[in-house]
């Protein structure tokens, strides 16, 4: 009987010493709609303060790659002026700084930049608060509705104080750029 106990007390640790067991595979990487509150673009636009110098009101967008795989920006971010139904209003979006003020350091060329996740470029908001017809409403607007560029979904911002375009109706936006 003593020699039966020994037998399986060897099958016992033999089995014991076999091979190691396969790691467990790595947790999934994140996909862009798991990161904590990215949109599924994987990209996140924001709105800077409003700077109203002057008459000549001008507001930072920030394009952020929150997502978990390069995105390259490249050209102007689309905008529409959206009331505080979120409609959008009778407005004119031009590109570069010139249809609402003279160029500036903000009025460089379009050109691609990829952005690695966690970068950003930003873009510039331009407009006036210029009555130029007095029979004419003021144009108002509480929203801006921003894409990063044509084609691509559009996410909305509050620009702190709201976008008072007087009667111009015109607005402008300069390109995606990495500025320091």
């Amino acid at each position: 009987m003593l020699s039966g106990v020994v037998v399986a007390g060897v099958v016992v640790l033999a089995a014991c010493t076999g091979p190691e067991p396969a790691p467990p595979p790595p947790p999934p990487t994140p996909t862009t709609s798991e990161v904590a509150g990215c949109p599924e673009s994987g990209v996140a636009i924001t709105a800077g303060p409003v700077d109203a110098a002057m008459g000549l009101r001008a507001m930072g967008v920030v394009l952020t790659n929150c997502g978990t795989a390069d995105y390259t920006a490249n050209g102007f971010p689309v905008v529409r002026v959206l009331g505080a139904d979120r409609q959008p209003l009778d407005v004119v979006v031009g590109n570069g700084s010139e249809p609402v003020s003279s160029p500036d350091s903000y009025d460089v060329p379009p050109a691609p930049v990829t952005l690695r996740p966690g970068d950003q470029v930003t873009a510039r908001v331009l407009w006036r608060n210029d009555v130029t017809d007095s029979t004419a409403p003021a144009v108002d607007g509480s929203y801006l509705e921003i894409a990063p560029a044509a084609g691509e979904p559009a996410q909305v911002v509050e620009p702190d104080g709201g976008i008072d375009l007087g009667t111009t109706g015109r607005l402008a936006v300069n390109a995606w750029a990495v500025r320091s």
